[in-house]
């Protein structure tokens, strides 16, 4: 191998996609980085993101030849500052004498500020002597697109053009068939003994318990990185950071360790949130779905209603503006639609992918329309509910011209084109619905919670109309909500199964199979009293629930694989819509239970829930066993803990009548007080308070304005 460059494919650490080697992450604006724990990229799912492009695939520190032992790696609790600690292999001599190993100490710090990358390489000496230490850079810059990197094969690229090779600092380059040039420049604080391509070297005197240090910056200009610009980087960063984790209410208890959740949660969801011209939006997660998409956007801003409504207001500012407003099969696109997902790479400029604004989600609109009924009830904020009135309109144009096209009246999808999504509600993967058979069934596919969240929808509609005083559009809403309530417990209750199936097809049949579906089908309160206590008992038992939470999947069903995607898996998200129709009807114990395993499971991984992991049974003194490409923060995944708390304690909030209802609260197994910090209710503030007293959970205003009630039903 030539020493002034390297071969991507000759770095065999992490170089499949499928590794379950830890991966590090931090986001700023439209850019995120990945690396390994030492804090090198060494490709597969590593490396620095901007705009869906890959524009640093390989950064790979070296002191001497070899790379450092690790020693640590993690991300501040604030998710702005990764930190990795090393130390040296034994040095061969650099212009003095060798080096044995461990005597040099590596600190290697790195954070994103204005789509660039800031890195603080620190080394400092505990050897006997005074050393000089060779510091090699290797890095590489493939320009990938994103649906590149997960494994999408393209029949041609762009042109990769020459480096350019400076003193200070090395532009790779790299015009795409969309003939956007894209640039990555890699500019160091000292000026390289020798720099290439693909490397850079650096020959360091460090006397003895003395320390020196390097700053690099990547970004896609030439600044001359500094001391005082890192440090100025991560001052704004960290302010940034701190003003978002600290929108809203926060919860806090007597147990350091769910304290712990509860602030990485929090902190996951600030990483997670761009601000937008239209306000604060949640980017789903990292590395695959950084960008905005329409569907988990907003069952994370429901999650978090309660505690901050700003996110869902952002949610629907964003969304009102990307509306639909013309037909496309290949986007798949309607009038009045919300989008899925939006993209900004190359291939999705170039139509390769249909995803640069992408329609292909049937739960993406009804699920706008029942945030916004939920903001209203929350917020009471009619004004900025007036500004996008229309918007809401043409998404119930669209959801009743729709559903209006179907026999029984239900919101069904069939993609438009070649290359768009074969499945279109939240389980996306081909194989996520079929019937009980195993087989995959024919389109028009219309979804049970769907049916859930247009009736949501519809009920919601009416509010906001009545509230207008268009009692003629609510009395319209309200009765169609009505007939699509009489039409899923018609046509989705399976009494074989005792449940509701998941789907019915486009020859009008059932697929009689037992998923988590029906828990969002509970959260939306259609299903009858007596049904939904037969569906929680279900979802409660060994069947779905092997004791990290509730399964995509019942266990006994055909395709069941608890490795799989959405067809046995366990996703954060899912177990707490789960639990929160639950709470709907009044249950609570099986909610406490679904918190605590929810915990556990999150102790297992840092405290930060993947966006899934499998789904075996609990084994005792094992943990869950990981999904090996789920994303790493992933928005609903955090976002899950907010709405599992809501259901267990029971909280909904009426900010027109300024009233915090509290129904039957319950706290988590070991936690006997928590505090919510900071709950906003019409204009004001106060601390709400839950501690357990016997065997009663007693709720008390800790602080706040007297002018909000607290009305408590046991």
């Amino acid at each position: 191998m030539n020493n002034d460059a390297f071969a991507p494919n000759e770095i065999t650490e992490n170089l499949t996609i499928g590794e379950t080697r830890a991966m590090f992450a931090l986001k700023a604006a439209h850019s995120f980085a990945v690396s390994d724990a030492r804090g090198d990229m060494l490709g597969g799912a590593e490396g620095m993101f901007r705009n869906d492009t890959r524009v640093l695939s390989h950064w790979i520190l070296e002191l001497g030849e070899a790379r450092p032992s690790l020693l640590s790696g993690t991300v501040s609790h604030d998710n702005v500052l990764f930190t990795a600690d090393l130390t040296n292999e034994p040095l061969p001599p650099t212009g003095g004498k060798a080096a044995p190993a461990g005597v040099i100490h590596v600190q290697r710090r790195r954070l994103l500020w204005d789509n660039r990358l800031f890195e603080q390489i620190h080394l400092h000496n505990f050897d006997d002597s005074d050393l000089t230490v060779l510091v090699r850079l290797r890095f590489h810059a493939d320009f990938r697109d994103i649906f590149e990197v997960r494994g999408m094969d393209r029949e041609r690229r762009g042109e990769a053009l020459p480096a350019k090779i400076e003193g200070d600092h090395v532009q790779l380059g790299y015009r795409g068939l969309d003939e956007v040039m894209r640039r990555t420049v890699i500019s160091f604080s000292e000026t390289p003994s020798h720099v290439a391509a693909q490397r850079a070297d650096f020959e360091l005197d460090i006397p003895r318990l003395g320390s020196s240090s390097l700053y690099i910056e990547v970004g896609d200009e030439h600044i001359r990185p500094s001391r005082e610009r890192y440090r100025r980087a991560a001052a704004a960063a960290r302010a940034t950071m701190r003003q978002r984790r600290h929108r809203g209410a926060s919860l806090k208890s007597n147990s350091r360790l769910f304290n712990n959740w509860l602030d990485r949660s929090r902190a996951d969801i600030a990483l997670l949130v761009a601000d937008l011209p239209t306000g604060p939006y949640p980017y789903a997660g990292i590395p695959w779905f950084s960008t905005p998409f329409g569907r988990d956007g907003l069952i994370t801003a429901l999650q978090t209603l309660w505690v901050d409504p700003s996110l869902a207001r952002g949610v629907l500012g964003y969304l009102s503006s990307r509306q639909a407003t013309e037909t496309s099969a290949f986007r798949d696109s309607a009038p009045g639609k919300i989008m899925h997902e939006t993209r900004s790479g190359e291939m999705a400029s170039l139509g390769e992918v249909p995803f640069g604004l992408y329609y292909g989600g049937v739960d993406s609109t009804p699920l706008f329309v029942m945030l916004a009924g939920a903001y209203a009830q929350r917020t009471a904020d009619y004004a900025f509910i007036d500004t996008l009135w229309p918007s809401f309109k043409a998404a119930m144009g669209w959801i009743e011209t729709t559903c209006d096209a179907h026999a029984h009246g239900f919101l069904a999808y069939a993609r438009g084109a070649e290359g768009g999504l074969v499945n279109q509600g939240w389980k996306d993967s081909n194989d996520s619905v079929f019937h009980a058979d195993g087989r995959i069934p024919q389109g028009p596919i219309a979804l049970v919670e769907v049916q859930g969240y247009v009736y949501a929808a519809l009920r919601g509609m009416a509010k906001l109309a009545e509230h207008r005083g268009d009692s003629e559009r609510a009395s319209h809403w309200r009765t169609r909500a009505s007939t699509m309530r009489h039409a899923v417990e018609e046509y989705f209750w399976d009494e074989n199964l005792a449940n509701y199936a998941i789907a019915r097809d486009g020859d009008d049949s059932l697929c009689r199979v037992r998923a988590s579906n029906v828990g969002h089908l509970l959260y939306t309160g259609l299903p009858r009293k007596k049904r939904a206590q037969q569906v929680i008992r279900q979802l409660s038992s060994a069947a779905f629930d092997g004791g990290w939470g509730i399964r995509t999947l019942a266990n006994a069903q055909a395709r069941y694989n608890p490795m799989s995607y959405h067809d046995g898996s366990v996703w954060p998200h899912d177990v707490a819509m789960g639990a929160a129709g639950m709470a709907q009807y009044g249950e609570r114990a099986d909610v406490v239970r679904l918190v605590g395993e929810t915990f556990e499971a999150a102790t297992h991984f840092g405290m930060r829930l993947p966006e899934l992991f499998c789904g075996f049974p609990r084994r005792a003194s094992e943990p869950p066993v990981a999904y090996p490409v789920a994303c790493m923060p992933q928005a609903w995944a955090a976002g899950s803990m907010f709405m599992l708390m809501q259901a267990c304690l029971g909280v909904d909030i009426d900010g027109r009548r300024g009233i915090v209802h509290v129904r039957r609260p319950r706290l988590p197994q070991g936690i006997d007080r928590l505090i919510v910090h900071g709950l906003e209710v019409g204009g004001a503030q106060l601390d709400v308070g839950f501690e357990r007293i016997g065997g009663r959970v007693v709720t008390f205003r800790e602080r706040g304005a007297n002018d909000v009630r607290i009305q408590v039903e046991q």
